[in-house]
């Protein structure tokens, strides 16, 4: 079984991924970990985000599951996985890795912005997640603040609102609902709400006891 989630930056995709790979004993790939390591590996040689050549470069080296998360995470690296996620090259670099762990014997679940449209259209279970941008924003502050960072409420805001232009409008694989996903808007929702929402959709299009 593949289980697609995808949806805007702090939606709660990610959060929801995990917690049903847990729960089916799947495995669980954050697709947005590849494009914030290829920017990563970019900003470590000095290079620009948009030299396109330097991006498909960095994207083709990685490898899968080596990634230092701590190292990844946070505002800047955020903004940054959107430029080169933007890149069509890259999104083509990255394509075959994705599918391979999508396609593994014993099904998995992979979060990102089109999974359920690019990646794995055949996925059983397409969930899209969203939520309002301020609801979104207030979640994110909240996770830098843990993280010691300092945070300004309308500059976060502000960002989530940018990848969202960035991430809907880009030529490659623009961030948009499979036709046959299942919305889950997550606004209203703490994570044990949504994902008994999300358990629920499972057990609906795979047929499968949540």
């Amino acid at each position: 079984m593949i289980i697609a989630l995808d949806g805007p930056a702090a939606s709660g995709k990610g959060t929801l991924a995990r917690r049903l790979a847990a729960h089916f004993d799947l495995p669980h790939l954050d697709t947005g970990l590849l494009y914030r390591a290829t920017a990563r590996s970019l900003m470590d040689a000095g290079e620009r985000l948009d030299n396109e050549r330097r991006a498909e470069e960095a994207a083709r080296g990685l490898a899968l599951m080596d990634f230092d998360e701590e190292h990844l995470r946070g505002r800047e690296m955020g903004e940054a996985a959107s430029v080169v996620a933007a890149i069509p090259a890259v999104r083509a670099a990255l394509f075959d890795m994705q599918q391979a762990f999508a396609t593994r014997p014993e099904g998995a679940v992979l979060d990102g912005r089109d999974i359920g449209t690019v990646i794995c259209p055949q996925a059983q279970v397409k969930i899209f997640v969203t939520a309002s941008p301020e609801t979104r924003a207030n979640r994110r502050a909240i996770e830098l603040a843990k993280r010691g960072e300092k945070v300004d409420y309308a500059a976060v805001l502000d960002d989530i609102r940018k990848r969202d232009e960035r991430d809907s409008h880009r030529s490659s694989a623009p961030l948009v609902a499979a036709a046959d996903a299942v919305l889950l808007d997550t606004t209203h929702l703490d994570i044990e709400a949504a994902l008994k929402a999300a358990l629920d959709i499972v057990a609906e299009k795979a047929g499968l006891r949540a």
